[in-house]
């Protein structure tokens, strides 16, 4: 309940500062939207007509209703109900998150367990060295420019994979592996550091002393225990790289939510830009959050079930 109560909280918050962020930005989105020659009487009346020129408490509370009834209002610039723009975005930036979450826990989980059986006690030192710094280099790259250096070898010099765009399944590919390399790294890394210490404790060598095969060792007993604790790491990732496709979204041309938040803030779009940041913002905390009750409902013992 606490958990829950933190993530109303957190909300209220986000819906406070999506309002409030895009109001600071300098500049009038009308003069924006119909450009530096339009006449002033009619940028007045179409501010009159958008309700820009209401008191802030009244924007706000419109800003607020419309956001409850999932319509969040009309484009500045293309004049379409936001809710449509959004539609036709979301999926696409859901089908590139899911595969590249999908691709990043298919490389972190069964890399971090190998190396950490491989490395147990010490052994093959010279594995140990290039996993930490491979992962540590992959880790430290942004997005941006590993997806650009994609582009370069695979696209432009290797003629494999499209460039940019979303026109079949081959164009995930580039664009998924900007966006899961980083996170994959990192929970490498956390997965190999917890199954080192799942293999020190006694169920380990009691399991080993009775010679149980080692895949119904390591798929069985010591798999859950291991994503146990690294769930909340896990969490974290997976928050980093659905904000992740923001930057890789605009470097591939994708067309989501990631390249239209862009747009609609270089154009001072207020109503789209708010409901993108808002979308955004409560994926990350929804995701969070069930990673909390996850976490406390896989194992009572955590500190998260005791708060």
């Amino acid at each position: 309940m606490r958990r829950v109560v933190r993530f109303v909280v957190s909300m209220a918050v986000l819906l406070v500062a999506s309002f409030a962020m895009i109001h600071l930005i300098p500049g009038d989105p009308v003069r924006a939207a119909l450009g530096p020659t339009a006449p002033a009487a009619l940028v007045q009346q179409r501010r009159a007509d958008l309700g820009l020129d209401d008191a802030l408490p009244v924007q706000f509370g419109r800003y607020l209703k419309e956001v409850f009834t999932g319509r969040f209002g009309t484009s500045f610039i293309s004049r379409q109900p936001v809710d449509q723009i959004i539609g036709t975005r979301l999926v696409n930036t859901l089908e590139l998150a899911a595969v590249a979450t999908a691709l990043a826990l298919l490389i972190a989980i069964p890399l971090g367990m190998l190396l950490a059986v491989r490395t147990e006690n010490g052994r093959h030192r010279g594995s140990e060295l290039t996993f930490t710094a491979v992962t540590g280099a992959v880790a430290a790259v942004p997005e941006f420019l590993l997806g650009v250096g994609l582009v370069v070898v695979f696209a432009v010099a290797l003629h494999w994979l499209p460039p940019a765009g979303r026109a079949g399944p081959d164009s995930y590919v580039l664009p998924a592996v900007a966006l899961a390399a980083g996170p994959a790294a990192v929970l490498a890394r956390m997965v190999r550091v917890e199954t080192l210490r799942e293999l020190g404790k006694d169920y380990v060598r009691m399991a080993r002393a009775k010679r149980l095969p080692a895949l119904r060792l390591y798929a069985r007993h010591l798999l859950p225990n291991t994503l146990t604790a690294a769930l909340t790491v896990g969490g974290m990732v997976l928050a980093s790289l659905i904000a992740g496709t923001v930057i890789v979204e605009n470097v591939f041309a994708w067309p989501g939510l990631g390249s239209k938040i862009t747009e609609s803030v270089v154009s001072k779009d207020y109503p789209v830009a708010q409901a993108v940041i808002l979308i955004y913002g409560a994926f990350v905390l929804t995701v969070n959050l069930l990673v909390d009750v996850a976490l406390a409902a896989l194992d009572p013992r955590s500190e998260i079930g005791r708060r």
